[in-house]
């Protein structure tokens, strides 16, 4: 009989400890990272295109996993057409003519890769670098918050078709595929006059939708580019990219939730880049007001910068913040990790600060770590009101000051990491804002 009850007891105990470790940041009994994520892209030999893709693509397609296929240039799915692209296979954004896949408004991916087989997007150049091919495009006519709802991609595609590149409507329900199981490498292309692509790119994308298991790796722009659109996302990586991890912009509806994005102070672009840059506008004349406006529901996120020497970094200014929160914007994170950030969070200075403004921006259960600073207004260097608001026991976050080692179950394996919270070893700390200039 004693025998049964410790084992039982040794049962409870170590589901107690499962479920501790589950509580914040992403979540899973086991790490959904393996075995379909690659942290060391370049070492893999993708072999050789044995297809070209080119031009528009007018006719029902399937992509097929015995052969590899180049993106030459830029190319469209149009005339609602359906992509599809089987498990495993894999496609080479040409180097020399910057390749881009567009799928136009009214037509659909099905990109439906398995965790052991997941779908690739990757570089033509046998030594990858960011930035070596354009990137994908999916455009819906779910609504934006522009006038008129409806807009087009200004990135310099060349397309002989009218109307590939328009998107918005006013169909937040509507369905552009599934992408699942799905890597993106070395995107991010830079244009004279546009700036860089994203690897991802969603506008006006509705909820019908499928987005999940994406993972975004060395990108020279945005990972994650989300315009206006209604849209749930789940299980995402951004992995050192230069650009923001994810971008929510032009009156977008998002639920993000089990997600990663993971920052190193040593690969970065020309501009501060965050890990979520959550925005309403670009030009707020450009605006109309009666529409939805930016609203962005964050679970289980992990927000992470690696650095060999944090406090160096943050004095050599190579560390920023993790969120970047603009005005107009209705934003909630819940049950996530934010750590090594200079600060956590910072607020626009055309926020003002009041009940009714604060009462739009939640932090709620959420572990702030090694961040210097945790919740600060743009430009003002007094935020105590922020940092007593938010570090009142009403919203349960934690502060603590831990190493990556004792922060997370395995960050530091290079191959396969574990971002998951080890919350059985971490100390809290009541200091709100670490002073120590040491």
């Amino acid at each position: 009989m004693k025998k049964t009850t410790f084992i039982a007891l040794i049962a409870l105990l170590v589901c107690g400890n499962m479920f501790a470790q589950q509580e914040k940041g992403i979540i899973g009994y086991n790490n959904w990272l393996n075995p379909w994520t690659e942290f060391k892209p370049n070492k893999v030999d993708y072999g050789k295109p044995t297809q070209i893709l080119s031009g528009h693509i007018t006719k029902n397609t399937k992509l097929l996993k015995r052969d590899i296929y180049l993106l030459l240039g830029d190319v469209f799915v149009t005339d609602s057409t359906t992509l599809t692209i089987e498990p495993g296979t894999i496609i080479i954004g040409d180097f020399k003519t910057k390749g881009s896949l567009v799928i136009s408004n009214g037509s659909k991916i099905i990109a439906e890769g398995t965790s052991t087989d997941p779908i690739i997007f990757t570089s033509s150049r046998s030594v990858k670098k960011p930035g070596d091919w354009g990137g994908l495009f999916i455009l819906g006519d779910a609504p934006t918050n522009t006038f008129g709802s409806e807009a087009a991609l200004n990135y310099g595609l060349k397309s002989s078709v009218t109307n590939t590149l328009s998107y918005g409507g006013k169909n937040p329900d509507s369905n552009s595929g599934i992408l699942k199981y799905v890597r993106i490498e070395f995107a991010g292309k830079r244009t004279k006059d546009y700036g860089y692509f994203n690897a991802l790119t969603l506008a006006a994308v509705g909820q019908e939708t499928i987005v999940e298991n994406i993972m975004v790796s060395y990108c020279e722009g945005n990972s994650f580019n989300i315009i206006g659109g209604k849209l749930i996302l789940d299980q995402m990586v951004s992995y050192k990219s230069s650009g923001n991890d994810y971008e929510f912009n032009h009156g977008t509806q998002v639920w993000i939730s089990n997600s990663l994005a993971i920052r190193s102070p040593y690969v970065s672009g020309a501009e501060i880049s965050r890990c979520l840059y959550v925005s309403d506008y670009d030009l707020k004349d450009d605006t109309d007001f009666d529409s939805e406006q930016t609203f962005v529901t964050a679970t289980n996120l992990t927000l992470i910068n690696l650095s060999s020497d944090l406090k160096n970094d943050i004095k050599l200014g190579l560390v920023s913040e993790a969120i970047y929160i603009g005005e107009d914007v209705s934003f909630s994170i819940d049950t996530s990790v934010i750590s090594g950030f200079n600060p956590a969070v910072i607020l626009d200075d055309k926020i003002t600060i009041d009940n009714e403004s604060l009462s739009q921006m939640k932090f709620t259960r959420t572990y702030f770590n090694n961040c210097k600073g945790n919740i600060f207004r743009k430009g003002f260097s007094n935020n105590d009101d922020l940092e007593n608001w938010y570090g009142s026991r009403s919203f349960d976050n934690v502060y603590s000051k831990g190493p990556d080692s004792e922060t997370f179950i395995d960050a530091n394996d290079n191959s396969r990491p574990d971002f998951r919270l080890r919350i059985n070893r971490i100390i809290a700390s009541n200091d709100l804002i670490d002073d120590d200039e040491d």
